[in-house]
């Protein structure tokens, strides 16, 4: 069974603080933010959930004299759920810090947030390192998104993605657009990247069973953790084997710099979809766009993990029913885990840099023991 931790947090529609639990999913169906409502959803598919998530809204400096406005984090753990818990409890703390020193968000804040968050959890597994080695091989892709002062800052390392629903004018239809790039080496372009920041590697990039891996590991290029592809200190024994590498490195093989762009929000930016690659692995942006567009607003994070679970039981050609009675583990051969945040965006209030409100945190996903 999954573990969930809280912090309080507003009610929302469904009546409930802290959502609710149906077997493998949670739910907070609605919720309402600096900006307008939210919706969440979390399902397990892995033999422990990897998946973690959050939304914060109020205050983003320590000091409460700088900005508000509302934080998004996705963070989709391999290799345990160890980095994405740290990621949890961390990067929000760090970018209020750094935010209260420069008394504003910015790129360089998010930047310096991204790096604390690392080394701290590098200086984690430092600790443990010598009882636990596996740590080492614990990662997690890391999206994150601040809507302040009618601007939206996006900071990615890994695969996830965030799409804007925007309404075009003439037609009234709502178009997707990604606002995020994947750092995966099964796209051509990431592993050009790869190769250019490595080139005296030939094996950087290898194709194992069809699929495309950074040392024929990981598909990831950047993630927050995976010490043991950032430091050589951690790539020896205790180090399980099927990690090790036969030859030394001397500067990092993954990167944890976040790819920052910075939009500013329109009366026509209707919603944004933050979700880990679980879901955009059945739905394309258009169709999870639709959806949205098209369904209530309360259930709607639900709605699209459903959406989701039907394309995964339609490919394997069976009924939906019989794929939510296979157990989490063996679950993970027809889906991963899926995150799915919708952050609705009231363009009257996106606009006023004025408002106040008290302090919303709310996290989808388990706790992990350290």
């Amino acid at each position: 069974m999954v573990r969930f931790c809280w912090k309080p947090a507003s009610v929302g529609d469904d009546g409930d603080v802290n959502g609710r639990v149906e077997g493998l999913l949670w739910y907070k169906d609605l919720g309402n933010h600096l900006y307008g409502e939210f919706s969440m959803a979390v399902i397990q598919a892995n033999s422990s959930l990897e998946d973690r998530s959050q939304l914060e809204s109020g205050p983003l400096t320590s000091d409460y004299l700088g900005p508000q406005g509302t934080f998004i984090g996705v963070y989709d753990g391999h290799g345990g759920s160890a980095a994405s818990q740290f990621v949890t409890d961390n990067l929000f703390a760090n970018v209020k810090s750094f935010a209260a020193e420069h008394q504003g968000i910015s790129e360089n804040v998010i930047r310096r947030a991204f790096s604390a968050t690392e080394e701290g959890f590098l200086s984690v597994v430092k600790k443990q390192w010598l009882s636990k080695p596996q740590i080492a091989s614990t990662g997690t892709c890391c999206l994150a998104g601040i809507i302040c002062n009618g601007r939206l800052y996006v900071a990615n390392a890994g695969d996830s993605r965030v799409v804007l629903g925007r309404v075009e004018r003439a037609t009234r239809e709502i178009t997707a657009i990604q606002l995020s790039a994947e750092h995966n080496v099964n796209i051509q372009m990431e592993r050009d990247e790869v190769r250019t920041r490595h080139p005296y590697d030939p094996q950087i990039v290898v194709k194992k069973h069809n699929v495309w891996r950074v040392k024929g590991l990981i598909q990831v290029s950047r993630s927050i953790g995976d010490a043991y592809l950032k430091k050589q200190e951690f790539n020896r024994e205790p180090l399980p084997n099927k990690f090790r590498l036969p030859e030394p490195f001397f500067k990092p093989i993954l990167s944890y710099e976040p790819e920052i762009s910075v939009h500013k929000l329109g009366p026509e930016d209707q919603f944004l979809i933050f979700a880990s690659d679980g879901l955009w692995d059945q739905l394309s942006n258009q169709e999870v766009v639709n959806i949205v567009s098209n369904s209530p607003r309360n259930g709607i994070a639900r709605r699209l993990v459903k959406a989701a679970l039907r394309e995964a039981a339609r490919k394997r050609e069976m009924r939906v029913s019989d794929l939510q009675k296979i157990e989490e583990g063996v679950r993970r051969h027809f889906h991963d885990d899926i995150t799915v945040i919708v952050v609705y965006l009231n363009p009257k209030l996106v606009d006023n840099s004025s408002l106040l409100a008290s302090p919303l945190s709310i996290r989808g996903g388990g706790s992990a023991n350290f």
